[in-house]
């Protein structure tokens, strides 16, 4: 059996969306509801735990603010949710969140590589569609053969569904592909459905160890911005490449 497939988080793993995007774009919203809540990065980091933007709205009414639960409803959560996806994807169409180092140059040697790309997401579609486009292009979408995103599943990271979702759809095998992550969370959810996994580390997730994943890097790497290996065999390669991804897969065999 040989590696077939790449397939990526998006949120901390393919862009810089937590800190630069998501956060910011809450804090706004709870303004523009009259809201009395600001989340700092340390609140956000706690909250990164519970997937799901409606989730973790939700949990942090009842775990900071019990006596807004019974005034607030579930409509009510996903109007403030819708609100805040909106001013996220205005930011992200305006060019404010960027991609992380090494991903838009991995997307396409795998492309030329004859390698099958997906993505395996919590959020909705319509925030992998804005990044995706603003970052990749108009066409960015037509490089990935499946998005697995939002609610399309019944239960979100770190349950397995999400990458089984998208494995199912490509029909491929979970020991053909190589999933990318950089959460706790998100890597349960990866490694429950079955997936060898490359982990990048991201602002909110450097405390966890990620027992089991193939390698634990810094970010991708590029030519002139080689990668640190937090976790994982030593190597001659400098950046996150085809080569590479083959090499660690056959000898996590």
């Amino acid at each position: 059996m040989s590696l077939k497939a790449l397939i990526f988080d998006m949120d901390g793993t393919l862009a810089n969306t937590e800190h630069d995007g998501h956060l910011r774009a809450f804090n706004e919203t709870f303004k523009l509801f009259e809201l009395d809540w600001h989340w700092d990065s340390e609140l956000y980091s706690d909250l990164l735990n519970v997937s799901g933007g409606k989730e973790r709205l939700a949990h942090y009414i009842s775990h900071y603010n019990p006596n807004l639960e019974r005034n607030l409803s579930v409509n009510d959560i996903a109007d403030i949710h819708n609100k805040k996806t909106e001013i996220f994807v205005n930011h992200v169409a305006n060019g404010e969140v960027s991609l992380r180092i090494g991903v838009d140059r991995l997307i396409e040697e795998a492309i030329d590589g004859g390698l099958r790309l997906g993505i395996a997401t919590t959020t909705s579609l319509k925030n992998v569609e804005a990044l995706m486009t603003s970052t990749l292009g108009e066409s960015a979408l037509d490089k990935f053969e499946v998005i697995g995103a939002g609610d399309v599943v019944k239960s979100k990271k770190p349950a397995a569904d999400i990458y089984r979702y998208v494995i199912d759809k490509m029909r491929l095998s979970c020991h053909e592909c190589i999933a990318f992550e950089d959460s706790q969370i998100g890597f349960a959810s990866a490694t429950s459905a079955g997936l060898k996994t490359v982990v990048t580390l991201s602002e909110y997730n450097k405390k966890f160890f990620f027992e089991g994943a193939l390698v634990v890097l810094d970010h991708l790497g590029d030519e002139n911005q080689p990668f640190e290996i937090i976790k994982g065999s030593p190597t001659n390669h400098s950046f996150v490449s085809v080569g590479y991804l083959k090499e660690i897969y056959e000898q996590d065999r």
